[in-house]
């Protein structure tokens, strides 16, 4: 079965629609319709595929993720509701004052892509199971060699401290998995590339789904209408970030400095 869908501007109300659950072909620009994702589980699109890059850059464009269980088929979400991040928003708590004014931080876009998206692997793994599976491991990383895929890392007194990974394009950068190894390291580089973001006109940082912990950051659910809005404004089409990609070029850390506004 293939399904094609080309989002208008004013997009009736998703109660007149039917949902239905799309079976991907081959063609990796299928698009399943937005606003048909299931009930139940709430916001799953689609199913099957593969995680060729030009599939993933087509529908992370129209806002859908990948999220699934290895070795169960890829399934596709787009949520009623999006958990979302104006990098200016961001929240900074009394602990992460205090750790950024104390301690000696530096930071870094493409320190070690592969060696951030295995440690969230494995934490995650550790914990509760992953996602991130081998194959999404060597997807993200053929993204991140096309220079659609970032990492971002903190280091504590030059050690790895804490990071995140995701995939940036046009003015959106859509937040994939973050881990701290030392206290407040995920923290502290999502604070730095919120900083980072405002001078690279990135405008909404995409966190998928919600969490209290990234609620606690500043971050806040957005309606699907809005966020489909959002994907049409902010990605007209489905190019790389240049000046991302010019700052993960620097060769060198950077240190963090800490202004209070």
């Amino acid at each position: 079965m293939k399904s094609v869908f080309i989002m208008p501007k004013n997009r009736p109300n998703q109660t007149e629609n039917r949902p239905e659950l799309v079976l991907l072909t081959e063609s990796v620009l299928d698009t399943p319709d937005p606003f048909k994702a299931l009930l139940d589980p709430e916001g799953l699109s689609a199913v099957g595929g593969d995680l060729r890059p030009e599939r993933l850059i087509h529908l992370y464009q129209h806002g859908f993720f990948p999220w699934y269980s290895d070795p169960d088929p890829i399934l596709w979400w787009h949520p009623l509701e999006r958990c979302t991040l104006v990098p200016s928003k961001f929240h900074e708590s009394r602990s992460l004052k205090k750790a950024l004014k104390k301690n000696e931080w530096t930071w870094k876009i493409n320190a070690d892509f592969s060696r951030t998206i295995n440690t969230c692997s494995q934490l995650r793994a550790d914990a509760e199971g992953t996602w991130i599976s081998n194959d999404v491991i060597n997807a993200y990383c053929t993204l991140n060699q096309q220079g659609y895929a970032f990492s971002i890392e903190a280091f504590l007194d030059g050690e790895l401290a804490g990071g995140f990974y995701g995939v940036a394009m046009g003015k959106m950068f859509f937040g994939e998995s973050m881990f701290s190894l030392k206290d407040n390291g995920s923290k502290v580089a999502l604070w730095q590339f919120c900083r980072l973001a405002q001078e690279l006109g990135i405008e909404l940082i995409d966190c998928q789904v919600y969490s209290d912990h990234l609620t606690s950051l500043g971050a806040q659910m957005m309606s699907k209408a809005s966020f489909v809005r959002a994907l049409q404004d902010l990605i007209p089409t489905p190019t790389q970030n240049h000046r991302l990609i010019a700052v993960a070029g620097l060769k060198t850390v950077m240190p963090i400095t800490y202004v209070a506004v």
